[in-house]
């Protein structure tokens, strides 16, 4: 007889690997023609590639790396229970200061590396609010009546 082990995902695993493959999938697609516009003008990190995913959001070849890095992360730390709430949680306010980084440093100055576009910035946020968001409402604790 053959035995079989499943082990299930809980709900804050299943959203950090999510969260890590949708970011894998970004960080590859910044590196194909076509889906990334002007992609013959991307720089590997300066405020001056004009290399643009889906035409919106301004990328480098750090910035299409930084994204596979945090993607595999992601699916790495989606194992553990702790490990899928901390990469929300953290990752979520990280994003929190690149948005805010973003809008504090001029998307032409020198200090724009990654680089960062206004789409970018507000897509930062928007990913900050989401992934904090997931990490603490998916790690709440249950309290059910006993009665």
């Amino acid at each position: 007889m053959t035995t079989h082990t499943r082990t299930t995902r809980t709900p804050v695993q299943q959203a950090a690997l999510a969260v890590g493959v949708v970011f894998l999938l970004v960080g590859v697609l910044g590196f194909v023609p076509g889906v990334t516009t002007d992609y013959d003008t991307m720089e590997f990190a300066s405020h001056d590639s004009g290399a643009e995913l889906l035409g919106i959001f301004q990328v480098s070849v750090l910035h299409n790396l930084v994204h596979l890095a945090f993607g595999a992360a992601g699916v790495v730390m989606s194992r553990t229970v702790s490990g899928a709430a901390t990469f929300l949680l953290a990752g979520g306010a990280v994003y929190l200061v690149l948005w805010l980084y973003g809008l504090l440093v001029g998307h032409d100055s020198s200090a724009n590396f990654v680089p960062l576009n206004t789409a970018d910035d507000w897509l930062h946020f928007f990913l900050g609010i989401g992934m904090i968001a997931l990490g603490m409402l998916l790690t709440r604790r249950r309290t059910t009546a006993a009665r």
